[in-house]
């Protein structure tokens, strides 16, 4: 009964979040300010964007064991419709454990680290070189972990994290 409630707890505070990504950025809307710095000077909103971003997962970091993702995805957000995401990863080795991309299918996977109707998108030996690309192709929840060590790498290493991706916007 008490993970239940954990559960159904984390995944309020997970669509919260959620929520409050999406919509944190734009808060000043309302107020006409486009430009993030309390008056109007620019003709765009603060999310213009020019076109498609290319994201390293993690950052200098890469995709490795032990890094917070969903820390860094909610830190380097908002991302948007047609933006890549590079996942850099070393193939393995005898010094190096083997990493891997799946794509969960929903919240519910995410939450519980539920690889069984996941479906890879990168496997160990993809992520050297210029690393695994994936494009955020439409307006939906994406939900990213490591699927080596059973899922280990996912519920221990906090490798796992989603986005959310949006419309990239135009204000004239």
């Amino acid at each position: 009964m008490g993970s239940n409630f954990v559960q159904a707890l984390f995944a309020m505070l997970l669509i919260a979040s959620m929520m409050a990504v999406s919509t944190g950025a734009n808060k000043d809307w309302q107020h006409g300010n486009y430009t993030g710095w309390g008056y109007n000077h620019a003709p765009y909103h603060l999310n213009k964007t020019n076109g498609p971003n290319k994201i390293v997962v993690g950052g200098s970091e890469n995709w490795h064991y032990g890094f917070n993702y969903a820390d860094w995805s909610l830190k380097n957000g908002p991302f948007y419709v047609q933006d890549t995401l590079v996942f850099k990863y070393d193939p393995p080795n005898d010094t190096t454990r083997p990493h891997s991309v799946y794509m969960l299918p929903n919240l519910w996977s995410f939450i519980n680290c539920d690889l069984s109707q996941a479906r890879m998108v990168g496997s160990p030996t993809q992520g050297g070189g210029d690393g695994l690309q994936f494009v955020l192709k439409s307006w939906q929840p994406y939900y990213f972990a490591c699927g080596e060590h059973g899922g280990a790498h996912c519920k221990d290493g906090t490798m796992r994290f989603f986005v959310f991706p949006k419309l990239r916007g135009w204000h004239n």
